[in-house]
């Protein structure tokens, strides 16, 4: 069987469109009153959000996406944050299609992701420069390969951020998956012995998708468990200040393409 099961469709007229959406909510009279954003930070964890939240200057938009949406008013409202979408590469998918029919077309994803090097610590910080397509949305973006990549631009730009802000990174390949529970062990091994840095479940997706957009999109990782041959270690309650470090990076990376 191929994938998508329906072969060859790359090149066919997508018929469901996000500015279709758009179009439903101003027919309803629920369409967002602002300026789009230039760029737009995507988060995953309520933790942070709630952190950013209570510390940072951000005005509330309603009716963008499930009312977590908010923008950084020490950037003149060019940039947002959008929280507590859910996991996984559809919605992160969504979510890109409709920010970038709205107007939006510079993305940075700061999420959390499982080590699979003994080298990375809790708390690393992963600049993503490839993924391993494990995961079926990017299948029906682009025609099937091992890896995407994310933006040129947008990577370079985080790296020399991140060299300025004195942060310690790594840069390497992560391997996406739709299947948290179903990463066997010999998968583990498998991507460990090629040197591969992270599993998380969006990377790849995020990637093919903004290529196919022709968007700008990146992401940032920090560790948050441990997977080994005897067990999966988990510390997801220790990574708020790591997190944070995250949405910073990307705040200024923003920061410094956009103006």
């Amino acid at each position: 069987m191929v994938f998508p099961n329906y072969p060859n469709k790359y090149n066919e007229k997508t018929m469901v469109q996000a500015k279709d959406f758009w179009k439903y909510k101003k027919e309803l009279g629920v369409f967002p009153d602002i300026e789009p954003p230039k760029g737009v930070i995507i988060c995953y964890s309520p933790t942070i959000l709630n952190y950013i939240v209570e510390h940072y200057s951000l005005t509330q938009v309603d009716n963008v996406h499930a009312n977590n949406f908010y923008l950084l008013n020490d950037s003149d409202k060019k940039i947002a944050i959008c929280g507590t979408i859910g996991v996984g590469a559809p919605v992160v998918g969504i979510l890109l299609e409709e920010l970038h029919a709205f107007g939006t077309n510079f993305f940075i994803s700061i999420g959390t992701a499982g080590s699979l090097q003994k080298n990375l610590k809790l708390g690393s910080h992963i600049i993503c420069d490839r993924a391993i397509r494990d995961e079926g949305t990017s299948h029906h973006y682009a025609s099937s390969e091992k890896y995407s990549y994310p933006s040129k631009t947008l990577t370079d730009k985080m790296i020399e951020v991140a060299n300025q802000m004195d942060v310690n990174y790594h840069t390497g390949t992560s391997w996406t998956t739709d299947a948290p529970y179903r990463e066997t062990l010999t998968e583990l091994k498998h991507y460990r012995n090629e040197g591969v840095m992270t599993v998380e479940m969006e990377a790849s997706a995020i990637f093919a998708i903004a290529k196919y957009l022709n968007i700008e999109a990146g992401v940032i990782l920090t560790i948050s468990d441990y997977l080994t041959e005897e067990r999966w270690e988990l510390h997801f309650h220790l990574t708020k200040q790591h997190l944070h470090t995250l949405f910073m990076l990307a705040k200024e990376t923003l920061n410094s393409l956009l103006f």
